[in-house]
């Protein structure tokens, strides 16, 4: 892959991944029109590091509502334990001790709703792997579910106002959001725009909305990471090859972050509609290109 390549690349996944415009949708498409073939030379490779460049972006963009996360889910582990050993105290004990209490805080039922959100998302991933897999080979079914946020997008438009916050939040509905999630895994439903209406849609605040959004994926791309690095041989990588991925993959934090600043804004002022349009257009035009 050239360098300009690996750049554009970059670009594409830093404004698709946050903006709701899809950045799998938009990668496949690009692909196409570029001639990238990303299944040889270690390109699967650079497509996760993409993916972890703009997780990247949303830890920096977030960073102590995140490192707030990881400490609460220590103490959620704590507490698990201490009751854990409790309860078999109690067994053989005439007096019970009480039991700790688990979920203290706000960012304590976050961390259990991002859980409870991976889950369904996980799920969906390993189900539609083939799918998925079938879906990138063509600008066909990107360019339908491109249309397909359009109508998602323009939904969160019309979404009432919601107030919910963690506290306010129910299991269930957490589990919807991933299921959510689990299905913008397919090119050109987008992932953010996704989540962001199921959340709207539940009666998310809207600025939690878009933080819950960006948060939970963080689990799911680091476990698709995970998985494809495991059979990394970098000694077979180029070296200038993978001096292109890196470059691509900074690209793709730095415009992911101004693109997370951005999408602040859109959900404040609800003006999806103009990236419905967008999404109409584009996925209308993949369609159309993929016949001529």
């Amino acid at each position: 892959m050239e360098l300009w390549e690996a750049i554009v690349m970059g670009l594409v996944q830093g404004l698709a991944e946050f903006l709701p415009v899809s950045s799998s949708g938009h990668l496949a498409i690009f692909k196409h029109i570029l001639g990238i073939d990303l299944e040889a030379g270690g390109g699967l490779i650079f497509d996760v590091m993409l993916h972890f460049g703009t997780l990247v972006a949303i830890f920096i963009a977030f960073w102590k509502d995140i490192k707030k996360l990881v400490v609460e889910g220590f103490c959620i582990l704590g507490a698990w334990f201490a009751n854990a050993g409790r309860f078999f105290s109690n067994l053989f004990r005439k007096e019970k001790k009480e039991y700790m209490p688990v979920v203290t805080s706000a960012y304590r039922k976050f961390v259990l709703l991002v859980i409870v959100s991976t889950i369904p998302t996980g799920v969906a991933g390993i189900l539609l792997k083939d799918i998925i897999e079938q879906a990138s080979a063509t600008i066909v079914v990107p360019g339908i579910c491109l249309i397909g946020t359009a109508v998602l997008l323009t939904i969160a438009d019309h979404a009432p106002e919601g107030h919910k916050r963690p506290n306010q939040i129910s299991y269930g509905e957490a589990g919807l959001v991933g299921l959510a999630q689990g299905f913008a895994t397919l090119p050109g439903l987008s992932r953010s725009g996704t989540t962001i209406t199921a959340c709207l849609r539940l009666g998310f605040d809207k600025n939690f909305a878009v933080k819950y959004s960006f948060i939970m994926s963080i689990p799911a791309v680091l476990g698709a990471s995970i998985l494809e690095f495991k059979d990394f041989n970098a000694a077979e990588m180029e070296t200038a090859v993978m001096a292109n991925y890196i470059i691509g993959t900074i690209v793709a934090a730095i415009v992911g972050y101004i693109c997370i600043k951005t999408m602040l804004v859109v959900v404040r002022g609800k003006k999806f509609k103009y990236f419905a349009y967008y999404c109409f257009v584009a996925g209308a035009a993949a369609i159309i290109w993929n016949f001529i």
